[in-house]
């Protein structure tokens, strides 16, 4: 099959979740709040004081949380809140949207306690990388269930499905010509039917074996249904800079890397032959068990690399048609 690399990048999460890829880093440690953070307390003293309450203990997992007890506890903020009753519904809810969109884990139902030092400060929450953070969790996961015996995949998968969409025209859903922002809402009623899998799982399979360089759209977020309803802020420099960006992405103890220089025609470039790609095998079993850490001192030169990344922009012509030469 003639087909050339590509996958998903920051300029993907940008169009397709809408969420800001430059800022700090979303890293830290896990559970030792009173250890790594001056302060602080204990995670689930500092739990109540934020939330005004704590589950009990048939809820818990460890340092996760089941979902149906945030959703039970924190599903209507009650008519007539004062402040610090709102901000603490608020915290609940962002919790959620992490737990069960943009970090999900296999269980699909947990919400874990590491977000409690982001929900503590709600003013700085739009400050952080948030969708480099879940285009790194998304590398892992997918990298993870290429192993025969993992049978789930987790992570931000309406990106992935989204992505596929937008980039596979051949694999769409019929029905849905309406496009919205963020890009991937205008697959939000979509929902596969889960009969006949068997030969649902051959037909795709076969799919795509048969797909050609001409089935993929490189730069769909050039086409005029796009730029009329993307919001500007998107287009902003200080946004569209880091997608050209060949740098680390970090989600706590998930280090992965953002090897652009080997997609450029998914940024309007010519491909040139492509460097080795980096091989960053032995971060896989960083995960964060096995005791808790500061991942930015644990893993720092990863940290100092995300820091840096203005020096590791990469630059390239832009031309009218990308295709091979």
């Amino acid at each position: 099959m003639p087909f050339r690399e590509c996958t998903i990048t920051l300029q993907d999460v940008a169009y397709q979740l809408g969420l800001p890829v430059d800022g700090h880093y979303v890293s830290g440690c896990l559970t030792d709040f009173q250890i790594y953070i001056q302060g602080d307390r204990p995670a689930w003293v500092w739990f109540q004081e934020l939330l005004g309450v704590i589950p009990p203990p048939s809820q818990v997992q460890k340092f996760a949380v089941n979902c149906t007890w945030f959703q039970e506890t924190f599903g209507e903020c009650p008519k007539g809140a004062d402040e610090e009753t709102v901000r603490r519904f608020a915290r609940a809810y962002i919790m959620i949207l992490l737990g069960t969109q943009l970090f999900v884990d296999k269980s699909g139902n947990r919400i874990h306690i590491r977000w409690l030092p982001y929900v503590a400060r709600l003013e700085e929450m739009g400050t952080y990388s948030w969708g480099s953070a879940a285009l790194a969790w998304l590398y892992r996961c997918m990298c993870r269930v290429l192993n025969r015996h993992v049978v789930k995949l987790a992570g931000p998968l309406q990106l992935l499905q989204s992505w596929i969409f937008w980039r596979f025209p051949r694999f769409r859903p019929a029905g849905y010509d309406t496009c919205s922002w963020p890009l991937a809402s205008r697959w939000s009623g979509y929902s596969p039917s889960g009969s006949e899998k068997g030969p649902r799982v051959q037909m795709w399979r076969l799919r795509i074996d048969m797909l050609q360089d001409r089935d993929f759209i490189w730069m769909p977020y050039s086409l005029p249904e796009v730029l009329q309803v993307v919001h500007p802020e998107v287009l902003e420099p200080r946004h569209t800079t880091f997608w050209r960006f060949v740098m680390s992405l970090i989600y706590f103890a998930v280090i992965e890397w953002h090897q652009i220089d080997r997609v450029l025609p998914q940024f309007g470039g010519v491909q040139p032959r492509p460097h080795l790609a980096l091989n960053i095998d032995f971060l896989m079993s960083k995960d964060g068990r096995g005791g808790d850490r500061w991942f930015p001192y644990a893993l720092q030169s990863w940290h100092l690399h995300w820091v840096a990344c203005a020096d590791h922009v990469l630059r390239f012509d832009v031309v009218a048609d990308p295709e091979p030469s």
